[in-house]
């Protein structure tokens, strides 16, 4: 039974939501990662792709963990004769829950970077557990707008494109571009076929948590949304989601409704370094 679809999240992260699938459980990052030269303010795309982060983050239904998730931008590379920045999310399931299994799939993005907002211009899907490779691909061409839609190297359906958008994925770079501010954003997104948006209201609260990557609690802001659109693990609807309060403001939790009930994302390692 198939649960793990395209990733929208907060989605994260949530989920994000979003190298080896072996991860440490018990590792620990460095406080000294997080960097507060200007708190005040959030970043600009430009500013986070300074760096090489890998996010590491596990995902619970109460006591039980569904899987983790692994995020990174892989590197920057050119695509349809514009630069672009290869984001990979690999999510891998516990396989001992039930009517899950063993799941392992990779979801990688082109996106182009802009003073504004980035946007898709190629999504894939990569289910590695049964060795299907391009599963899902949809191809975002702005000039003709259309978003092409294929399945299996299969092509299963085109869709109009009238905006910059997403597959889901940058919601993991642009929500970072609002967190700790009182300004909302729009994010439209395509997946499952079908056109749709990630909606979020941001707060300037801090709240000191505690998580895994980091010894000590840190100070996040909060922010809230909705996504009527279909994310891993079944994920849709209202979700809630933490920011750390540093310059990158590292995304650090997410809360949302899957069909198993209520699941929690949260961050159990975190790196960083110079591109």
């Amino acid at each position: 039974m198939k649960v793990l679809k395209p990733l929208g999240l907060a989605g994260i992260l949530v989920i994000c939501i979003v190298g080896s699938m072996i991860f440490p459980q018990n590792a620990k990052a460095q406080d000294s990662l997080l960097t507060y030269e200007h708190p005040d303010r959030p970043p600009t795309m430009e500013e986070l792709l300074k760096w090489k982060e890998v996010f590491t983050y596990k995902v619970k239904f109460g006591f039980f963990k569904l899987g983790e998730v692994k995020t990174t931008i892989i590197r920057d590379t050119t695509y349809q004769g514009k630069k672009i920045w290869w984001l990979r999310t690999v999510i891998t399931s516990n396989s001992g829950i039930p009517f899950v299994g063993k799941e392992e799939n990779h979801y990688n993005t082109f996106m182009v970077e802009t003073d504004s907002m980035p946007y898709t211009k190629l999504y894939w899907r990569d289910d590695l557990d049964e060795e299907e490779f391009e599963s899902e691909v949809y191809e975002f061409d702005y000039e003709n707008e259309k978003v092409y839609i294929s399945e299996k190297m299969t092509p299963v359906d085109t869709l109009s494109l009238t905006e910059p958008s997403s597959s889901g994925q940058l919601i993991f770079y642009y929500s970072r571009l609002f967190a700790g501010t009182d300004k909302d954003y729009r994010l439209p997104v395509y997946l499952e076929r079908k056109k749709g948006y990630i909606n979020a209201t941001n707060s300037t609260k801090i709240e000191r948590r505690n998580y895994d990557a980091f010894e000590e609690p840190v100070e996040t802001y909060f922010s809230k949304g909705d996504a009527d659109i279909d994310g891993p693990f079944g994920f849709r609807g209202k979700f809630k989601a933490w920011y750390i309060t540093d310059d990158l403001r590292v995304p650090a939790e997410a809360h949302a409704k899957v069909w198993l009930g209520n699941v929690k994302v949260q961050l159990i390692d975190y790196k960083k370094e110079r591109r």
